[in-house]
């Protein structure tokens, strides 16, 4: 039969044909398909002789084809079939649906759609005639049967695909139908329904199948709902991170040892997945700008669910397409700097923390990204190298505009920009760590950097190279090349640079024979530039390789401190070195560097400072070190011993025609031996101690011929005269002429040598009465060179004439000194201790240079002299000095210490206090680790060791307990008794002290209370120390709860001392803080009012944008959920802006004087309209996107605007108006009379009016803003909310008609003289509320 039916079809006789297939029955013409189908010969003929046989037109035809094709799919499903038989049979069918009736394809379609919900579905492969069945279902124009009633070809091709999206699909047939999809003509409702139906089939396919699924969608996305594509596949993977995270706390807490999520497998997947998004992304670019802007709406609402580690990958990723590179780093950039804000901003406002808590770290992501890029992501290497770099120089330390930057690469990253150059630094170190390919061209452009920016501060880049080179020295000696060839610019380079990097590179140098080599040429050739700068690169160069290659002998570290307090020196790369070859280095270079002190006085400077540290690294080298200081102060010593002065100082300077430059800094000279000196004695003992007695005949030689050098010259300093130096006070100071300035120099110079002589008297002199009279009598000869110079300064130069000239003493002296005056009690010191407390101006004198100390830690980083780096014992110094003070000021106090005889300068006491201060800011900015340790030191004598258990808060309360009665006391004093200065450094120490509180601590809650009882209970007219306590009022306030109340009150204090823009009314005055009086009402404490009124307004800004990005994302959410989520920070918004519309209130009817408080008042109003308008927008989004209303809460703030803010603000306009037009007319006034104003001062203050009013058409304008947007809210609402509000009277531009018609009158009845008058009375009248007459202001109380 098959046979006849083949040639039948063949000679095209379809009526046999159809005859034929009559005959047989359906299953029979089964079995006759499945027999042709499984020898697989003549199938396809066989099938087309069928279909010719059986027409569309008849009915049994349409059975019979539709048997045949539920029968063919049954077949290709088994699996028993060739593949190209299959594949034959399905293209054949496609062919042939379209000739199919419409119930023919129903049915047809509802096979499918119940084949995969009953998951009778075994290979897929029919799957491909679906999208053929239900095209061709779509084109029908008839209607369809469905249930008991009637669907269009569209309605029923739509309902199939909802009845298939909503049912169960088997996991192995995800990726079939996904891709079957592809071929479907779909609605956009109907793709985003298939795409949400395929996500929620993620979970339930196996890891491994996720990248061709997420391919097929990629492919399916050029159809539509790319958002909702992306958006899936960042999510699942967030979801699958979070999943693992979990998993492996858990399986470190109870030691399971599989996960459900291997680690590797994840990370290999989604590395996979990547490349399909950027492959997708680089055929479709509209992919790419969707992608943009998916992650950019998300990061409005919240970063944490678009930034995940998957989401930042993809887009490093996609950044290596050209097109999308600048726009992906952009965003990148802008989302770090946003995050970073967003934290500080948050951290400074509990009203903040309640209602947003961080849940955001992005360092940590990006870190997370940089660790999994490890699973072979060598596509996002490249782009988190670049946003490394781009970071670093986006947020790296800036120059400061015509200066030099403090580059503050010591301490704690505190600002935004800050945290997002250490995040740059951060990922490219650990990127440098994992990924190799990248090594070279980091360290390339590092290099680069510090290089080429010369000009720009490098500190940044230059900690990068050094954490690099310490995580991997050895690794890096493949690279040395690049190192040498930046070796060839040093002399080129600052000299902080040069400094910064060799220290960086000192590692290097130990393991590297080569590079070390190359350096040694390089500064051999600097030595004898021209230039100053590259002389001084090549001695701090040498100095840096004294100081780290050791010499065998040379005492240990532990024996002496390190030099060097950056930590990557103290690495000791190498286990053994050749101590010979580098005792004949050390002594070699030591030979280049005598030349130096031939050089200019700078060069000579910088090898005085580092010769001390390269004694206590290198002891060996102390017989060639004291050797050279020797000959070298020989030339300036006066050997004969009864010669006065003993210092040759015309040796000192040098005259170039006119001018005269300092050639040998005499006092570092000294200030070099004395320090080398003092460690030499020290050592020595230690090497008798261990017993090594070679060469130490020459070397006591020396010591002793120093030593009998620096007592001779104490002696005959001490004798000397001024006149003796050529130095009196009728000498000649002055900068200009050449003897002045050699005056100058031989000044300072002395009165160095003064302050040398002063630490070796007293560190030799072991207590001795006589050496401490020799103290004195050093500090005389100094402070008599101060006074002159200070007196001979006058009047051209009083900032440097107030200014201290840098102390030589040394910050462990200073400690030492300090400790012996004030605190040491020994009965056996108490008669040599006493010359030195006999003398007032010696001991403000020690406390002074302790400030001098700290104040040049707080700014650098560390101090002049030996320790000056040393990290720890900085450390301890400060710890002792800063016990002496708080001794010093809490047991003798200021009132005590005035009563005695008034001398010139600021009290021991307040110097001490100002000390404290510094101290107390600059431990919490540069030991931010050893704060307790810190604390602890300041209870006890002990030395600030390491403690287990120390409660800063604990810690912290005592001290300000402390500060605390001490500003009582001077609160407490009688006007004339009070001291101001103090007491506004007190207020200042307690706000330092505060930010080690614990915000949630009962110490604080306690501090703030005492502070609002300051507040309220004292009257002070001090106006710096009654904006000190409100500042220290507000900050403690905004770290508890919202200060919105506060400020409130305070509003209505200033509204009452300083009266209501309407003279006729009287106050009822209620006072709610005494602080606020009328000398403090304006301007103190009203600009710190607006002040902290603003950061409130930045603070519901920064809400109602969060709230609207919310909104914008809660249609992919639970409604009700994003409800529950909105509303507390709604009420919030709404309860912060009513009271603050209430303090408002208060400010806009107070009679301000003119100046900067209106200015401040009438800009901070328009902020306020700015905000409220902010609030409606975010309503009229509401009511747009949801069936929502406006709150009961919203409309009484509407109607508080309405009846308290905008027409107080209309009088208040009058009101400025008024004051600045009298203070025009005064102006004219002044000019006609011709008094002895001038024209310049005339049209000065017509322009400070004008300056003045310049906000009011701002406000205006804000205000009608506002109204415009209540107008369309009340159409949106259904809600009258212009009910509230009055039409606006004040324009720019207004005519007074009673007013006018006065000056009209006037202008009939005088002449022309009279027309300057009139024009003035005519601006008068223009400048008045066109409601009421111009009243006559009466003068303030």
């Amino acid at each position: 039969m098959d046979q006849k039916i083949l040639a039948l079809a063949a000679e095209e006789k379809t009526d046999q044909l159809q005859a034929c297939l009559q005959q047989l029955k359906e299953n029979e013409l089964s079995d006759l398909v499945t027999k042709h189908a499984l020898r697989g010969k003549e199938m396809g003929a066989f099938l087309r002789g069928i279909f010719k046989g059986s027409s569309c037109s008849q009915q049994s035809g349409v059975v019979r084809r539709l048997a045949v094709y539920k029968h063919c799919v049954h077949l290709v499903e088994s699996g028993d079939l060739h593949v190209e038989v299959a594949s034959e049979i399905i293209r054949l069918l496609m062919l042939e649906a379209h000739q199919l009736p419409g119930p023919a394809l129903a049915d047809l379609a509802t096979l499918f759609v119940e084949a995969i919900k009953g998951g009778s579905l075994l290979s897929g492969r029919s799957l491909e005639l679906f999208p053929t069945v239900l095209t061709a279902l779509a084109t029908l124009k008839e209607g369809l049967v469905y249930g008991k009633g009637e669907l269009s070809a569209e309605e029923f091709k739509k309902q199939l695909i909802n009845t298939l999206c909503s049912s169960r699909w088997d996991h192995q047939y995800v990726i079939h139908l996904t891709s079957m999809f592809r071929d479907i003509p779909l609605s956009t409702e109907e793709l985003q329904f298939v795409v949400e139906k395929v996500f929620r089939m993620f979970f339930k396919v196996d890891l491994q199948e996720i990248p061709p699924l997420v391919y097929q969608l990629l492919l399916l996305s050029t159809k539509g709902s790319k958002k909702n594509i992306l958006e899936g596949i960042i999510n699942f993977f967030n979801e699958m991170d979070k999943k693992q995270k979990e998993e492996q706390k858990d399986s470190e807490l109870m030691d399971l040892e599989e996960a459900t999520v291997p680690l590797d497998q994840l990370r290999h997947v989604e590395g996979t997945v990547i490349l399909h998004i950027v492959l997708a992304i680089n055929l479709d670019q509209d992919l790419g700008k969707e992608l943009i802007k998916y992650l950019k709406s998300e990061q409005q609402a919240g970063p944490g669910k678009a930034l995940c580690p998957f989401g930042i990958t993809v887009l490093l990723s996609v950044a290596r397409i050209h097109r999308f590179e600048e726009q992906v780093f952009d965003f990148l950039k802008t989302s770090v700097m946003r995050s970073f804000k967003d934290l500080q901003f948050i951290q400074g406002s509990k009203f903040l923390q309640d209602l947003s808590p961080v849940q955001y770290n992005i360092s940590a992501m990006i870190l997370e990204v940089v660790a999994n890029s490890v699973f072979g992501w060598d596509h996002v290497i490249r782009g988190l190298m670049d946003l490394g770099f781009i970071l670093m120089d986006s947020y790296g330390p800036k120059k400061a505009l015509g200066g030099k930057v403090m580059e503050t690469n010591h301490g704690v990253s505190k600002t935004p920009a800050q945290q997002a150059c250490k995040l740059g630094a951060d990922v490219l170190l650990e990127a440098f760590k994992v990924h190799e390919p990248i090594r070279s061209e980091i360290l390339e452009q590092v290099l680069n950097r510090v290089i080429t920016n010369a000009n720009s501060p490098v500190s940044h880049f230059i900690d990068l190279l050094s954490n690099i080179i310490v995580s991997a020295p050895l690794v890096l000696q493949n690279s040395s090349s690049k190192i040498t060839e930046a070796f060839d610019h040093l002399s080129f380079l600052p000299l902080d640079t040069v400094q910064g990097l060799l220290k960086a590179v000192q590692p290097l140098l130990k393991i590297s024979m080569s590079m070390r080599d190359s350096l040694i040429l390089v500064l051999r050739k600097s030595m004898f530039s021209g230039q100053l700068d590259a002389r001084k690169s090549a001695v701090a160069g040498f100095l840096l390789l004294l100081k780290n290659f050791k010499i065998l002998g040379s005492l240990t570290s532990s024996q002496c401190s390190q030099a060097i307090g950056a930590s990557q020196i103290q690495v000791d790369v190498h286990a053994r070195y050749n101590s010979a070859a580098n005792e004949a280095f050390c002594l070699e270079i030591l030979g280049s560097l005598r030349r130096c002190l031939s050089q200019q006085a700078d060069v000579r400077l910088l090898l005085y400072e580092g010769f001390y540290d390269v004694l206590r690294r290198n002891s060996q080298l102390s017989n060639s070190i004291l050797e050279t200081l020797l000959s070298q102060i020989k030339r300036y010593y006066e050997p004969e011993p009864n010669l006065l002065p003993p210092l040759k100082l015309e040796g000192c300077i040098l005259a170039q025609r006119d001018q005269i430059f300092l050639q040998e800094p005499l006092a570092h000279l000294l200030c070099c031996i004395q320090h080398c000196l003092a460690w030499y004695k020290n050592t020595l003992t230690l090497r008798q101690q261990a017993e090594e007695k070679e060469d130490e005949d020459s070397d006591a030689g020396l010591q002793q011929d120093l030593d009998d050098m620096l007592e001779s010259i104490t002696r005959r300093m001490i004798k000397s005269e001024l006149e003796d130096f050529e130095l009196d006070k009728s000498a000649d100071f002055s900068q200009s002429t050449g003897v002045g300035l050699k005056n100058n120099i031989y000044a300072i110079l002395v009165m160095g040598v003064c302050e040398v002589l002063m630490e070796y008297s007293f560190s030799t002199g072991d207590f001795s009465k006589s050496k401490f009279e020799d103290v004195l009598g050093l500090f005389k000869c100094y402070t008599k060179l101060w006074e002159i110079l200070k007196e001979k300064a006058g009047k051209n130069r009083p900032l440097s004439a107030n200014k201290t000239a840098r102390s030589f003493l040394s910050m462990g002296f200073v400690s030492t000194l300090l400790t012996s005056i004030f605190r040491d009690c020994s009965q056996r010191h108490e008669e040599s201790l006493a010359v030195l407390r006999s003398s007032n101006e010696f001991m403000r004198y020690a406390v002074s240079a302790a400030l001098q100390k700290v104040q040049q830690l707080e700014e650098t980083g560390q101090t002049d002299g030996p320790d000056g780096q040393n990290q720890e014992k900085v450390f301890q110094n400060l710890c002792k000095i800063t016990r002496v003070l708080l001794w010093r000021y809490t047991s003798i106090p200021t009132a005590a210490e005035e009563l005695g005889k008034k001398e010139k300068g600021k009290s021991i006491s307040l110097l001490c206090l100002e000390g404290l201060l510094r101290i107390f800011n600059t431990v919490q900015h540069l030991y931010p680790a050893k704060i307790p340790q810190f604390l602890h030191a300041l209870d006890t004598n002990e030395e600030a060791g390491e403690e287990a258990d120390i409660n800063v808060t604990e810690k912290a309360a005592f001290q300000i307990r402390q500060f605390q009665r001490s500003l009582m006391n001077q609160l407490s004093n009688a006007e004339d008794d009070f001291n101001g200065k103090e007491a506004l450094l007190l207020v200042n120490i307690l706000t330092t002290l505060t930010k080690l509180l614990e915000p949630s601590s009962p110490q604080f809650v306690q501090l703030l209370s005492w502070t609002v009882k300051i507040c309220k209970e004292t009257s002070l007219e001090d106006a710096p120390c009654c904006r000190g306590l409100l500042a220290l009022l507000f900050s403690l306030h905004s770290l508890v709860r919202s200060p919105v109340s506060t400020l409130r009150e305070l509003a209505q204090d200033i509204h009452a001392q300083l009266g209501d823009i309407d003279q006729d009314l009287e106050m009822e005055h209620q006072s709610h803080f005494a602080i606020v009086n009328t000398k403090t009402a304006a301007p103190v404490a009203c600009l710190l009012v607006l002040g902290q009124a603003e950061k409130i307004l930045e603070e519901v800004d920064w809400l109602i944008n969060k709230m609207r990005s919310l909104l914008g994302s809660e249609i992919a959410q639970d409604a009700s959920q994003a409800a529950d989520q909105m509303q507390p920070l709604e009420k919030a918004i709404v309860l912060q802006l009513g009271t603050l519309l209430n303090a408002y209130h208060e400010l806009v009817q107070t009679a301000l004087p003119a100046g900067s408080c209106v200015d401040l008042l009438l800009r901070s109003v328009s902020k306020v309209y700015a905000t409220l308008s902010s609030l409606v927008k975010y309503y009229l989004q509401a009511c747009r996107s949801t069936t929502g209303g406006i709150s009961r809460r919203m409309e009484k703030l509407v109607r508080l605007s309405g009846s308290h803010l905008t027409p107080q603000c209309y009088a208040f306009i009058t009101y400025v108006q008024n004051i600045q037009s009298e203070t025009l007319s005064f102006a004219g006034e002044k000019k006609k009379r011709k008094t002895d104003k001038t024209p310049a001062e005339v049209s000065t203050v017509m322009a400070k009016v004008l300056r003045e009013t310049k906000p009011i058409p701002n406000l205006i304008f804000a205000i009608e803003q506002y109204e415009k947007f209540l107008i369309h809210l009340s159409k949106k609402s259904k809600v009258n909310l212009m009910q509230y509000m009055k039409l606006s009277t004040s324009r720019d531009f207004r005519i007074n008609v009673s007013t006018l018609e006065n000056a009209l009158q006037e202008q009939d009845a005088e002449d022309t003289e009279n027309e300057p008058d009139n024009d003035q009375s005519i601006a008068s009248a223009q400048a008045t509320h066109s409601q009421e007459p111009k009243k006559k202001r009466r003068r303030e109380k």
